[in-house]
C-alpha cells in the first residue's frame, strides 16, 4: 500500500519513470534504449519501496513509548528538554535511510500539547546537531504518565515534512500521523522515569519497537 502522505509525490515520480521507459522503447540506439528502460523501472521500484505503508501492530500497553519511525538508533544521551517537557530527558535519535519506511507513527497515546514547525538548514540527518539546526517539527504529547516530546527532522535530501497534527488533538499509540520524504531523522525525548530498552545501532520499527518502558 502506498501512503496517502506521499501519494502526489509518488504519482509524479511514477509518471517520470514511465516517461523514461517510453522514451527508451522508442529509441533505436541500444546504448541509450536499455539504460533508459532500466533507469525508469529502477526509479519506479525505488519510489514504490520508499512510499510503502505496511500495517503495524503496537503493544497493548500504556506504560511504554514506541518508535515513531523505522530506522537505526544513532544517538542516546541525556539532555534538558526546554521546549515542552522542561526536564532532564533521555534523547534517542533514529536515522531513516532512503530504504526505510518513512511513514511516522504516534509513540504514546495522549493529547497533542505542542506542535511547532521550525524552518532550518538541511544538514545530513545523522549529524548530531541536525536536531537543532535542520528543518523540523516538534511534537509534545501529554499522556497519563506526564509529558514526552518527539520530532521530525529533515535531512540533506528531505525537504518536505508532512505533519497534519494539531494542538489539543487526541492521538493513539501506533497510529499513522505523517512522514518525512527522502531520508530523515526522528528524535524522542523521554523523562528519566522512563527506562531505556534499546541501544545505539539497534534497528527499530515504527509503531512496534518499544524504546522506553515506565520504570516502576
Amino acid at each position: 500500500m502506498v501512503t496517502k502522505y506521499g501519494l502526489n509525490t509518488f504519482l509524479v515520480c511514477s509518471t517520470f519513470a514511465a516517461i523514461l521507459v517510453l522514451i527508451g522503447l522508442y529509441v533505436n540506439n541500444g546504448w541509450i534504449k536499455y539504460p533508459l528502460i532500466v533507469l525508469g523501472v529502477g526509479f519506479f521500484l525505488f519510489t514504490l519501496n520508499f512510499f510503502r505503508d505496511p500495517d503495524r501492530t503496537p503493544p497493548s500497553r500504556d506504560d511504554v513509548i514506541v518508535s515513531p519511525a523505522d530506522g537505526t538508533v544513532i544517538i542516546i544521551k541525556d539532555i534538558f528538554e526546554e521546549e515542552f517537557v522542561k526536564d532532564t530527558t533521555t534523547q534517542l535519535s533514529i536515522f531513516m535511510s532512503p530504504l526505510n519506511v518513512h511513514v511516522n507513527r504516534i509513540p504514546i497515546s495522549g493529547t497533542i500539547g505542542m506542535r511547532k514547525y521550525i524552518e532550518g538548514d538541511y544538514l545530513v540527518a545523522s549529524y548530531e546537531k541536525a536536531d537543532k539546526r535542520n528543518e523540523r517539527t516538534e511534537i509534545g504529547i501529554d499522556c497519563k504518565h506526564g509529558k514526552m516530546m518527539f520530532t521530525q527532522v529533515a535531512g540533506f535530501v528531505a525537504r518536505r515534512i508532512v505533519c497534519p497534527l494539531k494542538e489539543g488533538e487526541s492521538v493513539k499509540m501506533g497510529n499513522r500521523f505523517g512522514m518525512i520524504k527522502f531520508g530523515s531523522r526522528s528524535d524522542v525525548f523521554a523523562p528519566k522515569k522512563w527506562k531505556l530498552k534499546v541501544k545505539v545501532g539497534d534497528q527499530v520499527t515504527a509503531g512496534e519497537t518499544i524504546l522506553f518502558e515506565l520504570d516502576k
